[in-house]
C-alpha cells in the first residue's frame, strides 16, 4: 500500500464521512450512499479511490455489494502520524530547553 494514495484518498471529506460509518461496521454500498449528499454513482467512484488506498475491501453478498473498513491501512497511516508528532515534539522540548537556558527567569532588579 503506497501512504501516498492512503493521504490523497483520506484528503476529501465525503471518502472521510465514508470511513468514518465503515468504523461502525460493514455495510452495502446503498446505505452508504444513503445519506451521503452525493449521487450513487459519486459514491462508487470514492469507494474505487478508497479501495486502491486500501482502506477498504468490498465483497459480494447476495446481491449486494459489501464495503469494509481495512484498519490495517489507517492504523499504518497513524503510525506514520504519530511518529511524525513524535519527532516534532522532540524537536520542540529540546527548543525549549535550549531558551530556558538562555533567557534568566528573574526579572532584573532596578
Amino acid at each position: 500500500m503506497s501512504m501516498d494514495l492512503v493521504f490523497a484518498a483520506l484528503a476529501d471529506p465525503t471518502r472521510r464521512a465514508i470511513i468514518d460509518r465503515l468504523r461502525e461496521g460493514e455495510m452495502s454500498s446503498g446505505d452508504l450512499a444513503e445519506p451521503l449528499p452525493v449521487s450513487r454513482s459519486a459514491v462508487s467512484q470514492h469507494l474505487k479511490v478508497l479501495e486502491t488506498a486500501g482502506l477498504i475491501t468490498r465483497s459480494k453478498s447476495a446481491q449486494k455489494r459489501i464495503v469494509a473498513l481495512n484498519a490495517d491501512a489507517l492504523t499504518e497511516a497513524a503510525d506514520w502520524l504519530q511518529s511524525a508528532h513524535d519527532e516534532w515534539q522532540r524537536r520542540f522540548d529540546n527548543l525549549d530547553r535550549i531558551l530556558a537556558e538562555e533567557v534568566p527567569t528573574d526579572p532584573p532588579q532596578p
